[in-house]
């Protein structure tokens, strides 16, 4: 008496329907191109797994170094890049006559400018200070008389460095004969202030109290978009449904791999 399909000691799963047993038989074009796909798919997502690790640095490195205490400009800047973020404390008097206008910037919504003003320190160097956001009809320094304050004064601020930070083929043309800049050029803007100008750094000042309320300090953005974890995430499923997709399309019936076979 020979066994049933459903009896115990049938090896495998049994299709009724189909009428044969069913195993895992790879394909050899199939294997050929899924491999590099999954390969692939695997490297970008650890890729951005690395560039997750890399960005909660950087924001962990500006956190620490905005929120800490104030320290003394340093005397040399050799490496402007090691010091942008850290959060300085200045003494001197600004040059109102001598400020530039950095646009367009937002502040809630509203469409303004920077106002980017000389500040001749008190060991004789000048810093150029992004003293903060004014709207359109602000430019005008007789529309905020108020907040041009006269030296000598004491403020924080945290350093940066200047250049376009946005892709090349964006990038707009600065208009240094109107005191216009839609990004910080130092060397250029150096040369319309009367007095040798810092060229490896400027200054944001941090956001406080201003007679009239203008300008609005506090411009520096500390955070940085991080969407790493969620593209390395969307990679890894790639990764996961092709997979999925491979291995079902190679169970297979028994009979219908003999068949490829013959």
């Amino acid at each position: 008496m020979t066994d049933s399909p459903e009896s115990p000691g049938d090896e495998g799963r049994w299709d009724a329907r189909q009428g044969g047993r069913r195993r895992f038989r790879p394909t050899f074009w199939a294997t050929v191109c899924a491999v590099p796909a999954l390969a692939i798919l695997i490297a970008l997502g650890t890729w951005q797994v690395q560039r997750l690790h890399w960005k909660e640095g950087e924001i962990a490195k500006r956190v620490e170094r905005s929120q800490g205490p104030a320290s003394a400009l340093p005397g040399s800047l050799p490496d402007p890049a090691a010091v942008e973020f850290t959060r300085v404390g200045l003494s001197g008097s600004f040059l109102h006559d001598q400020e530039f206008y950095l646009g367009a910037r937002t502040e809630n919504g509203r469409v303004g400018l920077n106002i980017v003003t000389p500040f001749q320190l008190d060991d004789g160097r000048t810093l150029l200070v992004n003293r903060g956001w004014v709207p359109q009809d602000s430019r005008d320094p007789a529309t905020r008389a108020e907040g041009q304050l006269a030296g000598p004064l004491e403020i924080e601020a945290l350093l940066r460095t200047d250049g376009w930070k946005g892709v090349g083929f964006a990038k707009p043309p600065n208009k240094p004969e109107e005191r216009f800049y839609f990004w910080l050029d130092l060397p250029v803007m150096a040369e319309g202030v009367s007095l040798p100008v810092i060229t490896e750094v400027y200054a944001d000042a941090v956001a406080s109290e201003v007679p009239g309320g203008l300008p609005i300090g506090g411009q520096t953005r500390i955070a940085l978009k991080n969407d790493h974890l969620e593209y390395a995430l969307t990679w890894y499923s790639f990764a996961v449904i092709l997979l999925v997709i491979y291995f079902l399309f190679h169970y297979r019936r028994e009979e219908e791999g003999s068949d490829e076979a013959a």
